[in-house]
């Protein structure tokens, strides 16, 4: 027969438990880097304007996010806590609740998208004809066939929810290869194929979603008990009880997550008045950024699982030692992103930028931004130990009020000499502040926990 993908978090050495779920995570989210890293670098070959259209378009793909986090991590949550106490029929419930929820939401954004693209444009008042015209095709594929993204994400979640990071890791691999296949081809015409440029971007983005979605699908399907995705019942009528419990989880990181992106884009509008250059920057930094960013997120996802299965089974004492692990190695890997930033910013820009002008920017943005990539790691790091302990509100309120402050900071700091580098500045020191503020609270919160016997 053939053995569980999943894992039991509740029992066992602490750091090869975590190792066992987090290394596939850390590696999905390294190919989701590979993956952002390898569709700027082609568009990048087709000028400023091109990164800045797709940047801009790309915005309202992030924000749909927001809403994609409600029933991934109320899912996750309640189906990992569920999963700790042993009840996987609950566990299932939850999950087949979920991914109702996703798909519903799924097909309203891209909806809302297709049917006002161009007042949602009109928001970024681009006066470039040519980067609006780039910015509108990218967003009306990829924000209309959303469903897909919405779909894995969930999936994702909910697999980890019972320890299976390697189904991910699977379906990630194979939409990776797919999309660097496809990237070259269809962005730039090679061989029989036509010269789509940002339109092939988006195609080849959307196909990408589809491969992983039919891996993990057909994984799921196939998966040996005991696995909570086997037989998912996704038209079936579940008590109110299990939507509420999900919206009480879920609605405090999606708002937070929804404002976030939203916050950003203000920040990008007030990017835009410095130009094309200014605004492409913006977008690949964020890219080149998920170096840290997207492996800390994916060691977060793994400490959520941990911590929620944990929770639910009442070990408090392996909840606190398993956050302490995972906070030495998310410190110490954005210590590693700082160094590569601060030290070594041009090489990096040159990878994505050939206008002087672009890569000047770049270069800047790298140096100020790299001196809060470890206090962003470790944010992201707890906001996952926390969530986990069902306190998603608290991450909403504190990450809500301190990236809010990011847009007066921004408005001051951009009309000194500063400038531009002014609002780069203002995402780096709310950054920190972010990583110093979450970390006092889960050891405030987790001195708090009942404590027992560390199995």
């Amino acid at each position: 027969m053939k053995k569980s993908t999943s894992l039991n978090l509740t029992s066992g050495p602490i750091l090869k438990t975590l190792s066992e779920l987090a290394l596939p995570i850390m590696a999905s989210s390294m190919l989701a880097t590979t993956y952002n890293i390898t569709d700027m670098a082609w568009i990048g070959m087709l000028g400023a304007k091109a990164v800045a259209g797709v940047g801009v378009g790309g915005m309202y793909v992030w924000l749909s996010q927001g809403l994609a986090s409600l029933p991934r991590m109320g899912g996750q949550v309640h189906a990992a806590q569920a999963c700790g106490r042993g009840d996987y029929e609950k566990a299932r419930d939850y999950a087949s609740s979920a991914l109702q929820l996703s798909l519903l939401f799924g097909l309203l954004f891209s909806a809302v998208c297709v049917l006002f693209i161009d007042p949602l444009l009109g928001f970024f008042q681009l006066g470039d004809a040519e980067t609006y015209a780039s910015a509108r095709s990218y967003m009306l594929i990829t924000c209309g066939l959303l469903v897909f993204s919405y779909l894995n994400v969930t999936l994702t979640g909910l697999s980890t929810a019972q320890g299976d990071s390697k189904t991910p890791l699977a379906a990630n691999l194979l939409g990776l290869v797919g999309n660097m296949i496809l990237d070259p081809l269809l962005i730039l015409g090679i061989g029989p194929f036509p010269r789509l440029e940002t339109v092939g971007a988006a195609i080849a983005t959307v196909t990408a979603q589809m491969l992983v979605f039919l891996v993990l699908l057909i994984r799921s399907l196939r998966a040996q008990e005991p696995n909570i995705l086997r037989r998912v019942r996704m038209f079936h009528r579940f008590s109110p009880d299990y939507y509420q419990d999900i919206f009480r989880i879920g609605f405090p990181t999606a708002i937070q997550g929804t404002l976030y992106c939203f916050i950003s884009m203000v920040l990008t509008r007030m990017v835009s008045a410095f130009g094309a250059a200014a605004i492409a920057t913006q977008r690949v930094g964020g890219q080149i950024e998920s170096v840290s960013w997207n492996t800390a997120d994916g060691f977060a996802s793994a400490l959520n699982a941990f911590t929620a299965q944990n929770y639910g089974a009442g070990n408090s004492d392996r909840i606190r030692k398993g956050y302490r692990i995972s906070f030495a190695i998310i410190a110490f890997w954005g210590l590693l992103v700082t160094a590569a930033f601060v030290f070594c910013p041009t090489p990096i820009a040159r990878l994505f930028f050939h206008e002087a002008d672009a890569i000047t920017i770049a270069v800047d943005y790298l140096i100020i931004i790299g001196f809060s990539e470890a206090f962003m790691s470790v944010e992201l790091l707890t906001i996952g130990a926390l969530s986990g302990l069902g306190r998603t509100r608290l991450c909403s309120i504190i990450s809500i009020v301190l990236t809010g402050a990011r847009i007066p900071l921004a408005m001051v700091l951009s009309q000194t000499a500063l400038g531009l580098n002014g609002i780069w500045w203002a995402l780096t020191l709310t950054s920190i502040t972010k990583g110093i503020v979450f970390t006092l609270t889960f050891h405030h919160i987790s001195k708090r926990l009942p404590g027992k016997r560390t199995a």
